[in-house]
């Protein structure tokens, strides 16, 4: 099968409509942050000798060096993760795990991704997480051990969801070295960093959904706790969403790199990306 055939079977409206958009003003934004870095490091040695030590030449001297070291440093830190999980996590194989490393696989396959991600099995220490990162020639994903237990075996569609979700990050390149050096300076500006991070993360939700349907305990999961994302009404949960409104919600979400959960699992439901509408939600399907 070739590669554009693969991808074609992905629907276009997995990605939020507004994250592209949003990204190409960050890296703009980034683009001319590196440019006022360059250009202040160019005119420093101009400056009067008086002002070579103020405060502002060291700022900006600093901020030259932070850049001239930033990929570099970026590729250390991208390859040592790797290093770190490949020693301290159980890799998931035909052999180790292996319906849910088949699951993984398979969507992969649905997804069009170039090449296999690796799937290991991490000690969150009581943490509910997971992520997807890339290192050179490997992609791959890490599911802690929290998460793990307590859906393989009692509702795997939960835990295909979140595998689902991080592979959408892989997909649309959202680990890949020039996407993070694209928007590695704009997006550590308060507000506009956790909004990019926010839309991606909805876009890696329609991944999840498009990939299990089924799956939306993944998400009652991270929002009621371990212990009760079977016995949490469903229905409600949406409702609650659904009322999930007004100016200080919107407030207390502009620092958050991921938005509600709540939000979250009803936005899905309403796309129709996930199965069994809620009784008396509405019918729109935009985001």
């Amino acid at each position: 099968m070739s590669t554009s055939s693969r991808q074609g079977a992905v629907p276009p409206r997995l990605r939020h409509p507004a994250e592209l958009p949003f990204y190409v003003f960050m890296v703009v934004l980034n683009i001319i942050i590196i440019w006022a870095i360059v250009q202040a490091a160019i005119m420093l040695p101009l400056l009067p000798e008086r002002l070579q030590d103020t405060g502002w030449a060291v700022t900006v001297r600093s901020a030259f060096i932070g850049l001239l070291l930033f990929v570099p440093a970026l590729v250390v830190i991208r390859e040592t993760q790797r290093a770190s999980i490949r020693g301290t996590a159980v890799q998931l194989s035909p052999k180790q795990y292996g319906s849910l490393y088949e699951t993984m696989d398979d969507f992969a396959r649905k997804l069009g991704l170039r090449r296999r991600p690796q799937l290991f099995l991490a000690n969150g220490n009581g943490t509910l997480n997971a992520f997807a990162a890339q290192a050179t020639g490997h992609d791959y994903v890490v599911l802690a051990n929290e998460l793990f237990v307590n859906l393989y075996e009692n509702n795997r569609d939960g835990l295909r969801f979140i595998l689902g979700h991080e592979l959408g990050h892989i997909r649309l390149h959202h680990v890949g070295l020039w996407y993070q050096l694209s928007v590695a300076y704009s997006e550590r500006i308060p507000v506009l960093g956790p909004t990019l991070s926010r839309l991606r993360e909805y876009s890696c939700d329609r991944h999840g959904a498009h990939l299990c349907p089924s799956g939306a305990s993944g998400l009652v999961l991270l929002a009621s706790g371990r212990h009760t994302e079977h016995t949490t009404d469903l229905d409600e949960l949406v409702r609650q969403g659904q009322s999930l409104r007004g100016f200080w919600v919107e407030l207390a979400q502009l620092p958050m790199s991921h938005p509600f959960t709540v939000r979250r699992l009803e936005r899905l439901f309403k796309l129709g990306l996930f199965h069994a509408r809620v009784r008396g939600s509405e019918s729109e399907t935009a985001a």
